[in-house]
């Protein structure tokens, strides 16, 4: 029986407009994830997200399930009161912290999100199952506070890529938007663990986004060049042991070959002492 029915949609996309156009308007929530030891580059997210929507919502969670058994978990650093205060300064909404057992009351969980061939490759490849606990937890902070923008900062390009890939893929009825990496003075990615870098590393740190400038000159030679040039800054800086430098087509996160042409995304990762770094550029190669 379709005597009641005033409209058939067959589109995904359209049912849902139809669905909010019938519907009364709600105030537009956006979602910041972060796991905390807030810096200028979350409050940078924060104002992006206040010029986004009506109200902002920050969630505060350190991901056991993003990590791994030799990673920095324990030491990651937590600084709720800190963080806390920061964003009610910053006119934050609503704060969401929770502990594991409220996110995992059962320990580990039994369904997880996977990330797929592109989460296996370059931070997926270093940190087996990283983007697994990724997509898990982001999949259900989605699922809990009902965002309809969540907004990534662009320094974790991978990370960004694939968010993005799951809301299209199971039909999350949201927005994911990106926001440029804040950087330092001298160049270097704001990240929290930054604070864990001497004074000498933090000066040999710099060699990331070297390698990323030197790169983006080396363009229009071609993918070849773009590479040499990188791994001679890096290969240059005694402190830093470099993990990969890569270049991939945005679209797809595919590795480029030579012969390529057009914008690319240039990723670094590097452990400097301790401490492992990642950064990243579009630059284009011709």
């Amino acid at each position: 029986m379709t005597d009641s029915i005033t409209s058939i949609r067959t589109r995904i996309d359209e049912a849902r407009s139809e669905a909010v156009a019938r519907g009364i308007r709600k105030p537009r929530v956006v979602l910041v994830p972060t796991m905390g030891a807030l810096h200028d580059g979350h409050l940078s997210l924060v104002r992006e997200a206040q010029s986004l929507g009506d109200i902002v919502v920050v969630s505060i969670f350190v991901n056991p399930l993003q990590f791994g058994p030799s990673e920095d978990l324990s030491t990651y650093p937590r600084t709720l009161e800190r963080d806390t205060a920061k964003l009610a300064e910053a006119g934050v909404h609503l704060v969401f912290a929770p502990t594991a057992a409220e996110m995992y009351p059962d320990g580990d969980v039994g369904t997880r999100v996977t990330a797929g061939e592109v989460g296996t490759i370059l931070e997926g490849r270093t940190r087996p199952g990283h983007f697994d606990g990724v997509l898990t937890v982001v999949s259900k902070l989605f699922h809990i506070v009902s965002p309809d923008v969540a907004v990534f900062g662009e320094k974790d390009g991978q990370q960004l890529f694939l968010v993005k890939r799951m809301v299209r893929d199971l039909n999350f009825p949201l927005e994911v938007h990106g926001v440029s990496t804040v950087r330092a003075d001298d160049g270097l990615a704001l990240s929290s663990r930054n604070a864990f870098l001497s004074d000498s590393e933090r000066q040999a740190a710099l060699a990331l986004s070297r390698a990323l400038a030197a790169a983006a000159s080396a363009g229009q030679q071609g993918v070849d060049a773009v590479l040499a040039a990188a791994h001679a800054v890096i290969d240059d800086e005694a402190l830093v042991e470099l993990d990969y430098f890569a270049v991939v087509d945005p679209a797809t996160f595919s590795p480029v070959d030579e012969g390529y042409t057009g914008p690319v995304l240039a990723l670094v990762a590097a452990r400097v002492g301790a401490t492992r770094l990642i950064d990243n550029r579009t630059i284009v190669v011709s």
